[in-house]
């Protein structure tokens, strides 16, 4: 299932596999000025390409290589001959699509290999102009795109919520962190976010302010409790009392102990 929301000029597409008339994971694409920002994943590949048909496509970016930003990929180069552009981290492995958990094929599925070209700094469309600000943490690629004049930022899977909980096991909390201070270091003081799940934040300062001073002070407390010789399990159940739903349905790929030990992971 799609669904169809404009912000201004900004188009956005939310996508999702459906599972018994209910939606599993929105992921979000979003059009601006010829530019499409992220293809959504494999499930839902078909009735995005049917509805971009009728509009203007340029060039298309992914944030990152992760299987619900590429899915349309293929397709839309194929049909309309769009180009692909991402971070060099990421082209292998859009080129080559990494194994998949089971859960990732079930509400994503796999992508086809599609090739890509290296992302520049600086990239026009459509009278806009993007800077790629490079925002390692998620993946090493992760890249977030930022309209300065108007204040846009496409910020990808960098941030989701100011109040982190769960953490992949291959992502870096750290990383995660420098590359939201990266983004608060610009100064656009009207900077509005496009997060990859469809929400959008007015205050994107703010929320991005929140979250490090969020995610600082639980690597204070992670740090403290690691002094004094709690292990990562009980470091977890001391601070949220129990660990994620999210933990059995992907199979530990997503919990709070992955957060816990990425978090003292870091230099001291």
């Amino acid at each position: 299932m799609i669904e169809i929301n404009q912000f201004g000029e900004v188009l956005q597409i939310k996508m999702s596999a459906e599972m018994g008339g209910r939606p599993l994971y929105w992921v979000a694409a979003y059009l601006v000025g010829g530019l499409l920002i992220d293809t959504g994943c494999r499930h839902t590949s078909n009735e995005f390409i049917d509805y971009i048909e009728g509009h203007r496509v340029d060039l298309a970016v992914n944030t990152h290589h992760h299987e619900d930003h590429v899915g349309g990929n293929s397709l839309l180069a194929q049909k309309f001959g769009v180009g692909i552009l991402a971070h060099p981290a990421e082209i292998p492995l859009i080129n080559r699509v990494p194994e998949l958990n089971p859960y990732q094929q079930l509400v994503w599925g796999y992508p086809d290999p599609s090739l890509a070209a290296p992302l520049p700094e600086n990239l026009r469309a459509g009278g806009y102009c993007f800077n790629a600000v490079h925002t390692p943490g998620h993946c090493a690629g992760h890249t977030a795109l930022v309209e300065p004049e108007r204040g846009w930022c496409f910020s990808g899977d960098l941030f989701v919520s100011e109040n982190q909980k769960v953490l992949r096991a291959d992502e870096d909390i750290i990383g995660i962190i420098k590359s939201a201070k990266k983004l608060l270091d610009l100064d656009i003081p009207g900077l509005k976010l496009f997060t990859s799940i469809g929400r959008i934040v007015e205050d994107g300062r703010g929320a991005l302010r929140n979250f490090v001073d969020y995610l600082e002070s639980l690597q204070a407390k992670v740090a403290d409790l690691h002094s004094k010789g709690y292990q990562p399990p009980e470091i977890r159940d001391t601070l949220f009392g129990r660990e994620s739903v999210m933990r059995e349905p992907t199979g530990g790929h997503y919990s709070i102990e992955n957060l816990v030990r990425s978090f003292l992971k870091a230099p001291s």
